[in-house]
């Protein structure tokens, strides 16, 4: 196909996508047209006159790769795929009906959305991922971001692009959809893209200013990606509702859809120009060995002794360097923290698969999400207070179904010294909340390292909240943590409380269970290493044996830890749940002297017991 002919069927693509965009959010009664049409011509030249890809099976190994960062316009990536025939153009006009895959923002329900978008500012850092993932399977694929002006107030967006310049990632390409237009109001620059090219290039990126409307200027930018060892940045001036006379770069239109008679009126301005594009050729990926992401049939054993002294962050490190070494899929991420969370190790032994993402956790938690996609399992860390500004992250990664590992260090009062301001005391109420996740909490190495190869094994998000202060070994090292598991480490008959604790509580409950029982009281002790899912089974067997009384304690606010968990899972049972945790705003202080202050110690513990039997 000549140059020319090839400009005019882009051109053309471009109206017949925004025609099957404005006829699906008119169906739907609600849905982003006029942000569809900005973009359409970008969408139409990447897909139909320069990705390579096999439009028949999106997830081929070595395709490049497409993020709708500006999810809104969800009808147009719909749109495309059905003009590139793996949609019924028929099924389009379901959109955002209940049922329907065509959601009004794109999940990977569909097998052509790797990531779930539509929170803006999270698809820049996805694309990183991906981005490293490549460079890392030696593979040529490119991924392609296309972002709306309004995002790029995001912090969000910086903090990827910091990091994709540092790391020199010229596989990634930004492509910027400048109509000027935001929700309410016009974006901060409006089409200021001197300003744009400012901050990128002072990231370290390529930058390239285009008319977002002219194909043939499209094409000739996207011909010369790759060039250098930068990042490369598509500023595209464009307008909002482009095409649409009555319509186009006016405000007042973000979301919302066409009448029946306006949608009338705008095809008819655009069907004299429209083409379709299915049958049309697309160019196919390179033909380059496929990465073996396949996980091993077992992991070798930890090699702990009863009574070692281990932190479980540090035992954290030693299960990603002991799993890593039999487990190729496995990457490791860390915010400028590795020395605490001792992710350090694996960096040590495996720097190719270590992304240092310095203090920037949303961007960490978003380029281990493009890992994931790519078929990694990728091990995110850092303390788990620092997650909490990564939250909508991690919430989208549980919308994406997304695999991703995160390991929270530092929690509680137990950390001492450092304040509140660095206990994670939110996160295990932060981390139950996310759709699909499993929590999980280890007291000592072995329940660690063990829970580590049941979270590389398990699909989905995964939190593994990791304490400072050392801890006897207490478990064996062939012991099994099943997800959904909890053990029962002390038991009589005529226990008057069960206490179930995780983590360092587990250890003041086991001093607390020896000092009753010195004074013939009998206590079952269980550790709830496994916090969602729960182990209601287990607790509520030994709650029954103990005249449906529970005591839980814990290194954690009230609210949303593991006292709601068991109280939660055991209220419709009759059980009666009494809590001990954090309730009120800590101070700096050495680690037992806090744990005794706020009662979550083993003398704490006694005192309860004795006031409840």
């Amino acid at each position: 196909m000549g140059c020319s002919t090839q400009i005019f069927w882009e051109s053309t693509i471009a109206n017949q996508l925004r025609i099957h965009s404005i006829n699906a959010t008119t169906a739907a009664g609600s849905g982003h047209p006029t942000s569809c049409c900005s973009a359409a011509d970008l969408v139409a030249a990447l897909f139909f006159g320069h990705m390579r890809f096999d439009p028949k099976n999106p997830h081929a190994y070595n395709n490049d790769r497409f993020i709708l960062s500006k999810g809104h316009a969800a009808p147009l990536l719909y749109a495309a795929w059905a003009e590139l025939g793996f949609l019924p153009v028929a099924e389009l006009v379901t959109l955002r009906q209940f049922g329907s895959e065509l959601e009004g923002h794109p999940t990977p329900r569909l097998a052509f959305a790797d990531v779930a978008t539509g929170s803006l500012g999270q698809g820049l850092s996805v694309g990183v991922g991906m981005a490293l993932c490549a460079r890392l399977d030696k593979l040529d694929y490119r991924t392609y971001v296309l972002m709306g002006d309004g995002e790029c107030s995001e912090g969000s967006v910086w903090e990827a692009a910091a990091l994709a310049g540092y790391n020199q990632l010229n596989n990634l390409i930004a492509v910027v959809d400048v109509n000027r237009l935001g929700q309410s109001d016009p974006t901060p620059l409006q089409h200021n893209l001197n300003a744009y090219k400012d901050r990128f290039e002072s990231f370290g990126w390529r930058t390239e200013e285009i008319d977002g409307h002219d194909i043939e200027e499209i094409l000739e930018v996207l011909a010369a990606v790759g060039l250098g060892n930068q990042p490369l940045v598509i500023l595209a001036k464009t307008l909002k509702g482009a095409g649409i006379s009555f319509l186009q770069d006016k405000e007042g239109w973000h979301g919302k859809p066409l009448s029946k008679e306006e949608a009338q009126r705008a095809i008819a301005e655009l069907q004299p120009s429209a083409r379709s594009g299915i049958g049309l050729a697309i160019a196919a990926p390179s033909q380059l060995p496929e990465p073996k992401n396949e996980a091993p049939g077992s992991y070798p054993l930890p090699t702990y002794k009863a009574g070692d002294q281990v932190a479980t962050r540090e035992a954290f490190g030693n299960a990603l360097l002991r799993i890593g070494g039999a487990d190729s899929r496995i990457v490791a991420l860390d915010g400028d923290t590795k020395n605490s969370t001792y992710s350090d190790k694996f960096l040590k032994q495996y720097p190719e698969r270590f992304t240092e993402c310095f203090i920037a956790e949303q961007n960490m938690v978003g380029v281990a999400t493009g890992f994931a996609a790519r078929g990694k399992v990728p091990f995110a860390s850092t303390f788990a207070t620092f997650f909490s500004r990564a939250f909508d992250q991690i919430r989208v990664a549980g919308i994406s179904r997304s695999n991703v590992k995160l390991v929270g260090s530092h929690v509680g009062v137990s950390i001492g010294e450092d304040g509140p301001s660095q206990m994670g005391l939110e996160d295990i109420a932060m981390m139950r909340a996310v759709a699909g996740s499993t929590v999980l909490y280890p007291s000592d190495a072995v329940s660690t390292e063990k829970l580590m190869d049941q979270m590389a094994k398990h699909a989905g998000v995964c939190f593994l909240r990791t304490s400072r202060p050392k801890a006897a070994v207490i478990y064996n090292n062939d012991e099994a943590f099943p997800i959904g598991g909890a053990k029962v480490l002390r038991q009589a008959a005529n226990d008057k409380v069960t206490v179930v604790a995780a983590g360092v509580t587990l250890t003041e409950a086991l001093k607390a269970a020896d000092a009753l029982k010195n004074e013939g009281i009998g206590i079952t002790v269980i550790d709830a290493y496994s916090v969602k899912p729960l182990a209601k089974d287990v607790i509520l067997a030994a709650a029954q044996k103990t005249g449906n009384l529970v005591l839980t304690v814990e290194d954690h606010y009230p609210e949303g830890g593991l006292g709601d968990a068991v109280a939660g899972e055991l209220s419709t049972a009759g059980v009666k749940v009494h809590k001990l945790a954090v309730f009120e705003l800590p101070r700096s202080g050495k680690p037992q002297e806090l744990l005794a202050h706020y009662g979550i110690d083993a003398a704490a513990i006694v005192k309860k017991v004795k006031s409840l039997s």
